[in-house]
Formats: structure tokens, sequence, C-alpha cells
């Protein structure tokens, strides 16, 4: 592949990406796709083989980058306080940087197909896991407070994902300013002293 296919690649995926998020999976088509990229319909599939391809390239790529991302902050990090710390700027690095793939890998994923919608969901459960398992080490060690590691996976997750889906309006802050609220508040809430 030549680096003038490899870019045109990186095109349809980054347009597809937004045309994911900004109509939906289903309601995108090729045609739509093609007229995003400006070519003929039949000439994008001497790059991609169709909007499942596609799909499978924006959720696998994602996937792999936050599993990237744990391996490297567990293998420079003991302390969990500093692997939860870490944890939660790549998930904001990550969706200030690319919200539209992160928007598609966050809500299209459903509409992979077998075998890739199993193999997909075993990577998100593979880093759930270990994102669960810094949480239990921190509580063990008595950096977090006793609780559940399923609610507490789940509120991080949860509360981080508005930045994923922000309008672009509402992106006045600086990417720096957002992480760094995000991140104080997450670890040490509201609270006073």
């Amino acid at each position: 592949m030549t680096e003038t296919d490899r870019s045109k690649k990186q095109e349809i995926l980054e347009t597809a990406a937004r045309l994911f998020r900004d109509r939906g999976y289903g309601s995108t088509s090729m045609r739509d796709l093609a007229k995003g990229v400006h070519l003929q319909a039949s000439s994008l599939y001497n790059h991609i083989s169709g909007k499942q391809e596609i799909l499978q390239l924006i959720c696998f790529q994602n996937a792999h980058r936050f599993l990237d991302g744990i391996d490297a902050i567990t293998q420079r990090h003991d302390d969990p306080v500093v692997q939860l710390e870490q944890l939660i700027r790549l998930h904001l690095d990550i969706a200030t940087g690319d919200a539209t793939a992160i928007t598609s890998f966050n809500d299209e994923w459903r509409h992979l197909e077998e075998p890739h919608l199993s193999q997909f969901i075993q990577l998100r459960k593979q880093y759930e896991t270990r994102f669960r398992a810094i949480i239990r080490r921190g509580i063990d060690a008595g950096a977090f407070v006793e609780t559940d590691t399923y609610v507490a996976f789940q509120t991080l997750i949860s509360a981080m994902r508005w930045v994923f889906d922000r309008h672009p309006s509402e992106r006045a802050l600086p990417a720096g300013q957002v992480v760094a609220d995000i991140s104080k508040l997450l670890l040490h809430g509201l609270k006073k002293g």
C-alpha cells in the first residue's frame, strides 16, 4: 500500500467516524461516505470493502489504544493512585484528541457483526478487568475508599464520557485545562479539606 493509499484510507476512516457520530452507523451510506471524501462510490471500494470494515477498524484501533495505554501505565508505575491518575488522563487525552473515532467506538460498536462483535466485547472486558484491578489494589492499599470496583469503574467512565460528546461550541476551554479539572474532580471530589 502506498503512502497516498494509506492517507486516503485514514481520511475515509476519519470521515466515516464523523458521519457515524452525526448520523449513526445505520443511517450512514457508502454514498454519503464517498461524497464526504470526494470520491465516486465505486472508487471508494478500492480503499475499503464496506461500512463493516470501517467500523471494525475504528473500534479495534481504539480498543488497542486503550489496552496499549494501560500496558504502558502499569509498566511505568506501581502505585495504584498514580496508575488511576494516568488512566483518567489517557481517557481524556484520547477523547480530546480524537472525539469522532471515540464516539463511534463508544456508541456504534453494537453494529459490529460476528465474529468481530464478540472479539471486541472481549477486548472491552479485558480493559475493564485490568482497570478494576487497579482500583482494587488502591482499596486494598488504603489509598481509595472501600467501594465496589464495578461501581467505581462505571462512575469514572461515565463521568468522563461527556468529554467525548461535547459540542464544538462547548470546547472553549483548552483541552489541557479540561483534563486537569476532570482529573482533580474525579480523584478528589468537590469537598474541601
